[in-house]
């Protein structure tokens, strides 16, 4: 399990054959064979590493369902191991089980913040409410507001400056994760009905 809370960005160096290889960020020391990462928001294992490097295998199902299968060497991507048993939690309770994609429609800069909106994929939408929580390439997010297959979020100067966030575009693909409560009490309630 993942809080969103971004540990430090990497470059990918080499990606292919079902493998991707990013740098190993120096505070990632404890590291090991089959350690957990959430990998731009997606939980993937450590099949290999170095001093200065990370391999995880990939499936073909997260590579045709996130945005891992369209990676290049040299982009950048967000990382957080997973949440230790006796840490402080905080973010919110994230997965790293992306259930889609979403395109970035708009980056509107207002002073230091900055407002994303996110069109959305439709099957996913019901578990998206205002002020609840998502998480985007990995960052634990609050939702400003919905619009039909559109969310916006506010970015504080902080997640700029310490995520890939700060470098979107329109147009940018992004994984996205709903809050893991949400699903679960949709789920139930879809049962009954």
């Amino acid at each position: 399990m993942f809080t969103g809370i971004i540990e430090a960005q990497a470059e990918v160096q080499a990606v292919g054959k079902g493998r991707l290889t990013v740098s190993r960020p120096a505070s990632f020391k404890d590291i090991a064979i089959g350690s957990s990462i959430a990998v731009a928001g997606v939980c993937l294992s450590i099949t290999e590493f170095n001093d200065h490097s990370m391999t995880f295998d990939v499936v073909g199902e997260t590579q045709n369902k996130t945005t891992i299968g369209t990676l290049q060497a040299g982009e950048h991507i967000n990382l957080e191991r997973a949440m230790c048993s006796d840490d402080r939690f905080e973010g919110h309770m994230v997965q790293g089980h992306v259930e889609g994609v979403g395109e970035v429609l708009s980056v509107e800069k207002e002073g230091q913040w900055t407002t994303i909106t996110i069109r959305l994929p439709e099957d996913i939408i019901p578990t998206v409410v205002h002020k609840g929580s998502i998480t985007i390439d990995g960052v634990s997010l609050t939702v400003a507001s919905v619009k039909g297959c559109e969310c916006s979020i506010a970015l504080i100067p902080q997640t700029l400056a310490h995520t890939t966030l700060g470098a979107l575009q329109k147009g940018d693909c992004v994984n996205i994760e709903t809050d893991v409560l949400g699903r679960y009490v949709h789920s139930l309630v879809s049962q009954q009905a």
